[in-house]
């Protein structure tokens, strides 16, 4: 499906920017070498700073039909690369530990394909979305008014997946990857010399408590699916030994399966954030941060990923369970139908978010062959 001389050039893309990577909310130079890639290729409309750095090339056909939006991510994280060869990231501390670089290259590649060979009906468009490590970016991308115009029937991203086999499709109906969101905890007392700790009123004790009793909130029997809380962060006082501490943080990162069900982990965390600094005789506050929703795979769509797979002659791996971990596509699968796919990046391949890790580029071709064969079926089954 591509051409040799096609996969050397989104390979060189990719390499290009994995060197020069940029954190969620920061990716101006990266939009911009994405706009310049675009702008060559002719896309019957690019538009630019959507949802902050985000970018979308829609590519059109003549006639009426339906509108398919392919997505990838702009933003590296703030992980410092161990790796040294030629193109290793030259910002200290940030680096494309996720492999949204080689999800860039492979959505290039799609737009290269689309370019050449424009849909007969209906429209796609490639969406190249900023911070989706901090689950913020689909969140505003939804909510700029550029968006209505670009709104999809179908959304469909794809994401590289160490620990399975090179090239082999990770695919769920339903729930594919969990919700998540940060709680931050603050409780307050009253500080005091630390010869007189009786004299004020120390959160140590209920940092304590939120320890010990934060991650077992998970295991309550009102969850009818798996959730999971994990402390991530505590903070008592300052480092001054003349003094008892006065207020103290704690955060925690909560997981479920169902949005439902992160809702009600949500409140009762919250509850017991309340309990315990009121009966330690504490104020306390509870804010929450980057939530992301649940990802939830049209049983269609994933259907149809699974039989074109088989006509590539790809294995297709059906998990049983959701993945842990989060993807803030799931703002979009609450919004359309959609689906998010996985693609094995080898078994001893580094993980995810590890410090040498980088994007293995003999799977970009499988990539963009699924995405393209995936677009023109939806095209070519709702035109009918």
């Amino acid at each position: 499906m591509l051409r040799a001389s096609d996969l050397e050039l989104i390979i060189n893309l990719r390499k290009e920017l994995h060197k020069y990577p940029e954190l969620s909310g920061r990716e101006e130079m990266t939009s911009r070498r994405i706009a310049r890639f675009l702008e060559e290729l002719g896309p019957n409309r690019l538009i630019c700073g959507i949802g902050g750095n985000g970018l979308a090339a829609r590519f059109c056909g003549s006639a009426p039909g339906p509108r398919v939006l392919v997505r990838a991510e702009l933003d590296a994280l703030p992980v410092n690369e161990e790796n040294d060869f030629d193109y290793r990231s030259v910002n200290k501390g940030v680096s494309h530990a996720c492999g949204h670089d080689g999800h860039m290259a492979v959505a290039a590649g799609v737009a290269k394909y689309y370019a050449e060979k424009r849909p007969e009906k209906g429209e796609l468009v490639i969406l190249f979305q900023p911070s989706e490590e901090n689950g913020k970016g689909a969140e505003q991308v939804i909510h700029d008014p550029v968006f209505e115009a670009l709104r999809p029937d179908y959304f469909i991203a794809m994401h590289n997946l160490p620990g399975y086999g090179k090239n082999e499709i990770i695919l769920k109906e339903g729930v594919f990857a969990m919700a998540s969101v940060g709680l931050i905890a603050a409780l307050d007392g009253k500080t005091s010399h630390a010869a007189e700790p009786e004299n004020g009123i120390s959160p140590a004790h209920a940092v304590s408590r939120l320890l010990d009793e934060l991650p077992r909130l998970a295991d309550r029997k009102e969850f009818g699916s798996f959730t999971l809380a994990t402390v991530i962060h505590a903070r008592l006082g300052e480092i001054a030994f003349g003094t008892s501490p006065g207020h103290a943080v704690v955060m925690a990162t909560l997981r479920a399966c169902e949005d439902s069900e992160m809702d009600m982990l949500t409140d009762i965390a919250e509850k017991l954030v309340s309990r315990i600094a009121e009966e330690e005789g504490l104020k306390s506050s509870v804010s929450f941060d980057e939530r992301f929703p649940s990802t939830v795979n049209d049983r269609h769509l994933a259907k149809l990923a699974g039989e074109t797979a088989g006509e590539l002659g790809l294995k297709v791996n059906e998990k049983k369970d959701a993945f842990r971990w989060s993807e803030d596509f799931g703002w979009f699968t609450k919004e359309s139908r959609g689906l998010l796919f996985g693609i094995g990046a080898g078994k001893g391949h580094p993980e995810l978010h590890n410090p040498d890790y980088d994007f293995p580029d003999d799977i970009t071709a499988t990539g963009v062959e699924m995405l393209v064969r995936l677009v023109d079926r939806l095209l070519e089954e709702e035109n009918g």
